[in-house]
């Protein structure tokens, strides 16, 4: 059975198909079988990000009507085998869809073995939004720094809890998440902007990333690229680098897993996975990690080799917290230091 992700939000323009697009894009990377389905029947652009425009020959609304096979509409991703776009029309009306024709779909994408299912719904609480949330499990509520975008974010999130089909047949909420988009830190230090604790607030959820204003999401939508495929970009690093050099002693280095260039002035840049071999660590200090788990156990394993505590390393995990250091029996490894 796929699980079935909508990103959603009441405002548009607020980054739902770039969302989308780097969001299965991820999943992919991480080696499920993901598809994600363009739900904006009349106004199609997943297919544009996606770059894969050209070879759209059957689309979401051909299969629900019956008209075409699931997997003649299903568009295999150049870059991985295991990632497929299904395409919304472009002629036909959002009245095509189908609330039984959607099920039809999401059944046979669970059939055939996908992981995930990422519906990138249209913005508004039309038809076509409220297809697109009904069948979920997850939902992605992306929202821009901005008091309109968070209040219709904020009908969404009642929608979400109300009319669902989990709602309706009394089962366990979708999962709620808040992605806040186009964040730009310096409006925000100077009152024009909401922050990221001002729209926590308002809708009574926490946010579970922050995508800043750059130049480079729009590119590579331009380019029919997610985003998230960017090698010469990462998440806010000016802004890390900015805060870094107001403290004392401190530097900043970066590893890349494919090259080890970057056009901003690091400390040090390397090539591959991050190998603390390559730094140097203070004796005595306390180490704060943060990342996926994978990333969080590899870290903290290196740390632990070179005779760090384990009561010495902080982390936050992003993802679900399915690991925990035992500080009260976990010794260091070939050392007689206690926890």
């Amino acid at each position: 059975m796929a699980e079935i992700i909508v990103v959603t939000s009441g405002k548009g323009g607020v980054g739902k198909t770039t969302s989308s697009a780097s969001l299965a894009t991820g999943l992919a990377q991480a080696g499920k079988k993901v598809a994600v389905i363009d739900f904006d029947v009349g106004l199609r652009n997943l297919d544009l990000i996606m770059g894969c425009e050209r070879r759209v020959v059957y689309d979401f609304i051909n299969v629900v009507q019956g008209e075409a096979s699931l997997k003649q509409a299903l568009i295999k991703d150049k870059r991985y085998d295991n990632l497929y776009v299904l395409a919304a029309s472009q002629t036909r009306d959002k009245d095509a869809l189908t609330q039984e024709g959607v099920e039809k779909v999401l059944d046979g994408l669970g059939a055939d073995g996908f992981d995930y299912v990422v519906c990138d719904s249209p913005a508004g609480i039309e038809k076509g939004a409220h297809l697109a949330m009904y069948f979920a499990d997850h939902a992605v509520v992306v929202v821009n720094p901005e008091v309109s975008s968070v209040r219709d974010s904020d009908r969404i999130l009642g929608l979400l809890a109300s009319k669902t089909r989990r709602a309706e047949r009394g089962e366990g909420p979708i999962t709620q998440h808040l992605l806040l988009t186009r964040y730009n830190p310096t409006r925000v230090e100077a009152g024009e902007m909401l922050s990221v604790k001002d729209v926590e607030e308002i809708l009574g959820i926490k946010v579970v990333g922050v995508i800043p204003e750059s130049e480079n999401v729009l590119a590579s939508s331009n380019a029919g690229v997610p985003v998230i495929l960017d090698e010469n970009s990462f998440a806010l690093r000016q802004q890390v680098l900015t805060d870094v050099r107001t403290l004392p002693d401190a530097a900043v280095y970066a590893w890349y897993e494919r090259g080890a260039t970057d056009t901003l002035s690091l400390d040090g840049v390397f090539a591959g996975l991050m190998n603390l071999g390559q730094v140097d660590l203070p004796a005595t200090g306390t180490y704060y990690l943060c990342g996926p788990l994978p990333f969080m156990q590899a870290v903290r394993s290196a740390l632990i080799e070179r005779d760090v505590a384990p009561r010495d390393i902080q982390y936050e995990v992003f993802g679900p917290d399915l690991w925990q250091a035992d500080l009260v029996t976990e010794t260091v490894p070939g050392s007689t230091i206690s926890p």
